[in-house]
């Protein structure tokens, strides 16, 4: 619950506040004060009359009605004040900076409980325990420095971490990022990072809240909090990049398939993130980063101009947007010449357009007007200028000011000299703008923000699928565990995925007329073992009857073995599609290439079942061996449209069985014509 009270207080006691700045009671009013509070401000300290200016009150019996409450005392003091406070003097807001509760001890867990117990009777807010407060343009509620500087339009910081907020602050005042509000919720008792995305959407008023949401979170508590409000305030025109820090693999060894080997709670993260179209980040420098491009124009296009003077950064800086899929286009032509000719001699305009060490403030405006103005397949600038000691670096930096003003592509500046040129740099920050100083971090960001999926529709794909079918097969199992083939077999046609022919016997005979019904080569596997391979349990190129049985003798002996399978022998491009259940998650769905490779290459995206094609395709387009499913050097092609719906009939199929809790499809076999599943792995939980 977030209420008036702790938004915009008429009144705030800081319970515990000390003429002692370096700790946290007397840090925080002196924030307080410095932020030029506008409403009363008050003081509980029995020990001091006054506190940095501020009459105190003995005791909370003494202090008249008061709207939020900071508490900078011990954990065992703060449940009898909390009370007090709510049940006498009407505080309907607190923040507790005090550590020592549910992060520490069972007994601290059992105070916040009490606390969270006391706020929820009385609807009052709370933010912590254990953090740093809360940042606002009312008032500077916060302990830590630095104190950014606030605008209107800045970021929304939200953080679980306190300590960790204060290091994106310090990343962030480095490049000229500007706040329009931190929070940072610690313990998250009542109030945490999905509570306060939740309170931003249902308040968001276009043209006047911020629209750049940065978070830091160390756990998601309810995914689908997050997943609705993070979607909703991005379709609401917002932007949004998070880390997710502490996703453990444990656990993955223990898994019976390639899904478990690979899926994770990290994949259920990534997955998450994709489905509401945040942009995930692994780094502080990342996370400001992306915030400070967020600032800037929106982009419109994939093709870049670099101008510099260094040709080192400009390389690392075209690498570094190749990798992200984006294009630095080679500029040639009347128009590069006619540029060429303005710069110094030996300049190169083929893009990176490198001006030289001794290019001048006047070079760099020419230089960039022509990107503006003359080359029409550019749709964004990056100027890296830094001190090479030859120019002038204020009436460089006033050219980028002047440019940033008006151009219509967006420019993006890297101006690495942060110390030679500090105070220049710190002048046209003060103007308003960002600075990049490292050109490889950039990059990365764009790339990062240009393939950011849009938020996925939430309606679900029936067209194909047999529901009550499924239910049917579901409802039909009588215990947990692996399917036995025939079951695999018949959801996956209620599905609506193709599979291949199969049959499946402890009898040869009846093994060897198949095979000649579907006519050799043939594929011979095992059943009961889970990894086939591992245990010999694969036959390929079967071509005759003797071979046949040979193989089904060897395979019946192998240990566990329960029947054979025999499939026809069919070679194409092999992929895979995955799902494991993560706890409060749901289905994580995964699609890479398939066979050993996806284990070894571990080349996999994820996805949040339900999926829609959008998603799908996402998917598909963001695995790095997306060129080997588009065909490359003379390999044919595979069906992207097939691929992506058997992975969008799986997320429904998933989505109206959720016994099932892993499954493998692996291969399938892609052609240019069709997708169709070999081999499936699925294991329920009744």
């Amino acid at each position: 619950m977030i209420t008036p009270q702790l938004l915009c207080p008429e009144s705030i006691v800081v319970v515990g506040a000390s003429n002692n700045v370096h700790k946290p009671g007397g840090a925080i009013l002196r924030n307080l004060l410095r932020g030029n509070y506008q409403g009363e401000l008050r003081v509980v300290n029995p020990r001091e009359q006054e506190v940095q200016g501020v009459p105190s009150y003995p005791d909370l019996s003494a202090l008249p009605p008061t709207d939020l409450a900071i508490l900078a005392i011990a954990a065992p003091m703060c449940v009898e004040a909390i009370q007090v406070l709510a049940a006498e003097k009407d505080t309907r807001a607190f923040i507790v900076l005090s550590a020592g509760f549910g992060e520490e001890t069972p007994g601290g867990a059992e105070m916040e409980d009490r606390i969270l117990q006391i706020v929820s009777q009385y609807g009052a807010s709370l933010i912590g325990p254990n953090c740093i407060g809360l940042l606002n343009h009312c008032h500077h509620s916060v302990f830590t420095q630095p104190i950014p500087e606030l605008d209107r339009k800045g970021v929304d910081l939200i953080s679980s971490s306190g300590a960790t907020a204060v290091f994106i602050l310090e990343s962030a005042v480095t490049k000229g990022l500007r706040f329009n509000s931190v929070w940072s919720v610690g313990n998250a008792r009542q109030i945490g990072v999905e509570e306060v995305l939740e309170y931003m959407d249902e308040n968001f008023t276009e043209g006047e809240d911020s629209d750049i949401k940065l978070l830091y979170m160390e756990s998601i508590r309810d995914p689908d909090k997050l997943l609705f409000h993070a979607s909703s305030l991005i379709r609401k025109g917002c932007r949004i990049a998070a880390i997710k820090s502490g996703s453990s693999e444990s656990g993955s060894l223990a898994a019976s398939s390639h899904t478990g080997a690979i899926a994770s709670s990290d994949s259920a993260v990534e997955a998450l993130f994709r489905k509401a179209g945040i942009i995930r980040c692994h780094s502080r420098e990342e996370l400001t980063t992306v915030g400070a491009v967020f600032t800037l124009p929106e982009l419109k296009g994939r093709n870049f101009a670099i101008v510099t003077h260094a040709g080192g950064p400009g390389v690392m800086l075209t690498d570094a947007l190749s990798k992200g899929g984006l294009k630095v286009p080679h500029l040639e032509g009347p128009v590069a010449d006619e540029l060429k000719s303005l710069l110094l001699p030996g300049a190169s305009v083929g893009n990176p357009i490198d001006m030289l060490a001794t290019g001048t403030p006047g070079h760099l405006e020419v230089a960039i007007d022509f990107c503006e103005n003359r080359f029409d397949q550019i749709d964004a600038i990056l100027v890296i200028f830094g001190t090479p000691g030859l120019v002038t670096m204020f009436d460089a930096y006033e050219v980028l000011h002047r440019k940033m003003l008006t151009c219509r592509k967006p420019l993006f500046p890297v101006l690495p000299s942060i110390h030679t040129a500090g105070k220049e740099v710190d002048v046209f920050l003060r103007k308003g703008h960002v600075n990049f100083a490292d050109e490889v971090t950039l990059g990365v960001a764009i790339s990062r923000i240009v393939n950011a999926p849009r938020p996925a529709h939430h309606e679900i794909e029936l067209f194909g699928v047999d529901v009550s079918g499924i239910r049917r097969i579901i409802d039909a199992i009588s215990a947990g565990g692996y399917l036995p083939p025939r079951q695999v077999q018949l959801l996956l046609k209620a599905a609506g995925i193709p599979v291949v022919e199969e049959r499946v016997s402890a009898e040869k005979e009846d093994l060897v007329k198949f095979a000649g019904e579907c006519g050799f080569p043939v594929v011979a596997k095992v059943v009961g073992p889970l990894h086939k391979t591992d245990v010999g349990g694969v036959a390929l190129h079967i071509r005759s009857e003797e071979h046949l049985c040979m193989e089904f003798e060897r395979m019946m002996n192998i240990p566990e073995a329960v029947v054979v399978m025999v499939q026809p022998m069919l070679q194409d491009t092999e992929l895979f599609i995955g799902a494991k259940y993560e706890e409060r998650f749901g289905h994580v769905v995964l699609c890479g290439l398939g066979g050993i490779f996806v284990e070894i290459l571990q080349d996999v995206s994820s996805g949040l079942a339900p999926l829609s094609y959008a998603e799908a395709y996402s998917m598909i387009r963001s695995l790095k061996a997306h060129k080997i499913i588009r065909g490359i050097r003379g390999q044919k092609s595979v069906n992207e449209d097939k691929f992506a719906e058997i992975i969008v009939r799986l997320s429904t199929l998933l989505r109206f069985a959720t016994e099932i809790k892993e499954m493998d499809i692996n291969p399938l076999l892609g052609t240019e014509e069709n997708v169709i599943a070999v081999d499936a792995r699925i294991r329920v939980e009744k």
